[in-house]
């Protein structure tokens, strides 16, 4: 049976982001001002804006969420290492990082795995979630990814960075979501806009969403 969704429930599994390049420290205030009073999971910001989002949230139960390898994933694993540190140390508690998208489509997961292990072992105990970029990836090289992200130790698998070529999509959270089974968890981001689009990926599987829509999705939701 679906489940039945209130402002508060739905808000509680939305990471509220902003990650656009031209993310001002204001709008990064108002982020995280909008995050307490709708009770998001947390906020979504670029590295620069951590300490800020860390300072204005002081107190709260809200996670700050930075970026690491993004949006291209094609950072060598020392910087990525190196960002992974820096973030957790200045406050992050989640980090997302983007895969070798090069090395997994020329069929390299050794590096694609090695590349992720040692960003998570840097980041911890900070989580990571595991972006994959699901527009460029076969069905069968998103499922390798997945595994990947599993071997390496991450908590979550996400389907996309929102700077690609396509959004979240029902029927890769699906695929995502049988491929991790009970082993991680899955967020689902990229084109969230609508109550209907957020629903539709939460029945898929998702267990976390990310969206610069945060407030007008809950908006059309009773109390």
């Amino acid at each position: 049976m679906p489940r039945e969704w209130t402002k508060a429930t739905l808000a509680a599994v939305i990471d509220h982001t902003v990650l656009k390049a031209t993310a001002t420290e204001r709008q990064a205030r108002e982020l995280c001002a909008e995050a307490r009073n709708y009770g998001f999971a947390g906020v979504c910001v670029n590295p620069v804006w951590v300490p800020v989002c860390v300072r204005e949230l002081q107190g709260s139960k809200l996670q700050v969420c930075s970026v690491v390898g993004f949006p291209l994933g094609a950072t060598p694993t020392p910087i990525k290492v190196e960002e992974a540190r820096l973030y957790a140390k200045s406050g992050a508690r989640e980090l997302e990082v983007v895969i070798d998208l090069g090395a997994a489509k020329a069929g390299d997961w050794k590096t694609v795995e090695e590349d992720l292990r040692a960003v998570v072992k840097a980041a911890a105990p900070v989580q990571v979630k595991v972006v994959i970029e699901t527009c460029y990836l076969t069905d069968p090289e998103k499922v390798r990814a997945c595994e990947c992200a599993a071997r390496a130790g991450a908590r979550f698998v996400q389907t996309g960075t929102g700077f690609g070529s396509g959004g979240a999509a029902p029927e890769d959270v699906r695929l995502m979501k049988k491929a991790v089974g009970e082993k991680l968890l899955v967020k689902a981001s990229g084109g969230i806009r609508t109550y209907h689009d957020a629903i539709a990926l939460l029945e898929a599987g998702a267990d976390r969403l990310g969206s610069s829509s945060s407030v007008a999705i809950i908006s059309e939701l009773p109390e």
